[in-house]
């Protein structure tokens, strides 16, 4: 079972967390960007663990073993978009250059006044996806999230813009799908992520980048339920200040009968992977998920 990413302790004292932020928006983007090359040599150094990973999935999405260079820039890249979290949460939103992708059929939604699913994955930027909200008044997003992993940087986030928490949506708690069913009721949009295992979650096995990987099962369950739309949503970094905002209409309703349950689950799901591998192969770099991802291991 691939969950390994629960269990990895956050790298780093949360005085240099802090540290990147107060420069980031105090000296500047270049300024906090010229320290992502001694952090990105620092995590090369220390992450063998996340360094392993990185190597195995470049190797394997690009067909050819990944040389020690593009595991750095794997690196550089996860700590820039880290880095711009900051302005984002911060809702300085104006230094970016967005190209936007698809995006009109999750506004129609909006429009309806219905609301809909984002499913996303660690690849690239979840929080870019938040600038909707942003650039036009009508949109409200929510995350359902696990807000105790990464809870140095969460603090950051929450400390920059305390209104973020209420934009989170805590994955396990017990009003958790009565919140979600509320927010999408109004019309809202709620971000789920796809890729990631967690303890106790129901799983189902996919091919995914030539092997069998595990995927979570909840998402599709999730969907089936509340019987709205699902658009899968990815924020993809493209160097220096420009991103790219992927929304693709996965499906107007999610339907698992009750006699083929998993069969179903693992169709829906399938497809899912099939497209997270295709962005994936778009964008290798923006994967960020720095452990064993196929439990080979």
């Amino acid at each position: 079972m691939t969950t390994r990413w629960v269990h990895q302790s956050e790298r780093g004292s949360r005085f240099l967390v802090v540290l990147i932020g107060w420069i980031t928006l105090k000296v500047g983007r270049w300024a906090a960007r010229l320290l992502l090359y001694p952090i990105t040599l620092y995590f090369i150094l220390t992450a063998r663990e996340q360094r392993v990973a990185s190597r195995k999935f470049l190797s394997r999405v690009m067909g050819r073993k990944a040389s020690w260079w593009k595991v750095a820039r794997h690196f550089h890249v996860f700590a820039g978009s880290i880095l711009d979290r900051v302005y984002l949460v911060a809702g300085d939103h104006r230094r970016f250059d967005l190209q936007m992708h698809g995006v009109e059929a999750a506004l129609e939604q909006v429009e309806k006044g219905r609301g809909c699913i984002l499913l996303g994955a660690h690849l690239g930027s979840f929080e870019v996806m938040r600038m909707l909200a942003m650039l036009d008044d009508r949109v409200e997003v929510k995350v359902l999230m696990y807000e105790e992993h990464n809870a140095t940087l969460t603090g950051l986030i929450y400390s920059l813009n305390p209104r973020f928490s209420e934009s989170v949506i805590p994955l396990g708690a017990i009003d958790s799908l009565l919140r979600v069913q509320e927010c999408l009721a109004r019309g809202e949009l709620v971000g789920v992520l796809g890729d990631r295992v967690a303890e106790n979650d129901r799983v189902t096995r996919c091919q995914f980048l030539g092997q069998q990987a595990t995927f979570p099962s909840g998402p599709m369950l999730l969907a089936s339920v509340l019987k709205v739309p699902v658009q899968l949503f990815f924020g993809l970094y493209l160097g220096n200040n420009r991103y790219a905002l992927h929304f693709e209409l996965f499906a107007d309703e999610i339907v698992i009968r009750r006699e083929h349950r998993d069969a179903d689950i693992q169709m829906w799901t399938q497809r899912y992977a099939e497209r997270l591998e295709h962005y994936a192969r778009l964008a290798p770099y923006n994967w960020f998920n720095f452990y064993d991802f196929w439990g080979e291991d």
